[in-house]
C-alpha cells in the first residue's frame, strides 16, 4: 500500500524480460529510498508495485512480470525518469490517498499548460487501450475524486461525463519534484483509479440488483436502505 506522495526520482533500464534496474542519484530523496530498503520490500515505480530482489550502492533491481509490462509503461521506454515511493509503514502519515500500485490502464498526456499557481494537465485514453479505459478507468473518474498518475496522488479538477478525459491542477512543487515535468504531449502514463471508488461501485451494483450486501453488522438489500441513520448505526458517520 502506498500514499501517492513521491519520495525520489530514478531511472529505469530493462535488464531482461523479468527484471528492471532502478538507478538513483545522490539526492536526499534517494537516500530515503535506500536507507532501510530490504530484499523482498515493495516499491512503487511510476505507480507500479514491484518487489525488490537485489540492492545496489545506488539503486536496486526489481522483478516485473510480463503482465505488468503489458499493462503499464515500464517496458516501453528505457533510461527515463520514474517516480519512486516505498510502501506505507504503520503509523506513517497518509498525506495522499490509498494507492495499491496495481495499474488499471495506460493514459496519454494531451495538454500541459502553466498557469500562475499550477500546471493544468489533461489526460486521455491511450489509443491502444480505449476499450480497457472505458471498462476499467472511465467509470471511476469523478470531479474532485482521487486518481494516481505515474504513482502521484492527484485530485481530478475536471472531467467529461463519460470519463474519457480528466484534468488535474498540479502545484509547482509536485510538478518539479516528479517526472511530470519531463512529460511531453502524447507521453504515456500509468493510471490507477481510487480503490475506494471501485468498492463503492461494486456495492451499488449489488444494491441495484437487489442482492443483499453486508455493511458493518447489517445487510443492505438496496441503495435505498443506505440512510443517515443506517450509516450512523454501523459506524460510518
Amino acid at each position: 500500500m502506498f500514499t501517492g506522495l513521491i519520495q525520489a526520482l530514478g531511472k529505469i533500464k530493462l535488464l531482461e524480460e523479468s527484471q528492471i534496474l532502478v538507478s538513483l542519484g545522490s539526492s536526499s530523496g534517494s537516500k530515503i529510498i535506500l536507507e532501510d530498503l530490504a530484499i523482498g520490500d515493495s516499491v512503487a515505480v511510476d505507480g507500479v508495485c514491484l518487489t525488490v530482489i537485489d540492492i545496489l550502492a545506488q539503486g536496486f533491481v526489481a522483478i516485473v512480470s510480463p503482465e505488468t509490462l503489458q499493462r503499464s509503461t515500464l517496458g516501453q521506454i528505457s533510461d527515463r525518469y520514474v517516480n519512486l515511493e516505498t510502501s506505507l509503514r504503520a503509523g506513517s502519515k497518509l498525506g495522499g490517498h490509498f494507492v495499491t500500485g496495481h495499474i488499471d490502464g495506460v493514459g496519454r498526456l494531451q495538454t500541459s499548460v502553466e498557469t500562475i499557481n499550477a500546471w493544468e494537465m489533461r489526460f486521455t485514453a491511450s489509443q491502444t487501450v480505449d476499450e480497457r479505459w472505458q471498462r476499467q478507468i472511465a467509470p471511476y473518474i469523478v470531479s474532485k475524486g482521487s486518481i494516481a498518475v505515474n504513482g502521484i496522488s492527484l485530485t481530478v479538477a475536471d472531467c467529461d461525463v463519460d470519463g474519457n478525459w480528466f484534468e488535474v491542477a498540479v502545484i509547482p512543487h509536485s510538478f518539479n519534484e516528479t517526472n511530470l515535468c519531463h512529460l511531453k504531449a502524447s507521453s504515456l502514463v500509468n493510471i490507477e483509479v481510487d480503490i475506494l471508488g471501485k468498492y463503492v461501485a461494486k456495492f451499488l451494483r449489488h444494491g441495484s440488483n437487489n442482492h443483499s450486501v453486508l455493511a458493518g453488522n447489517s445487510h443492505v438489500n438496496s441503495f435505498k436502505d443506505i440512510t443517515p441513520e443506517f450509516l450512523s448505526e454501523n459506524g460510518f458517520i
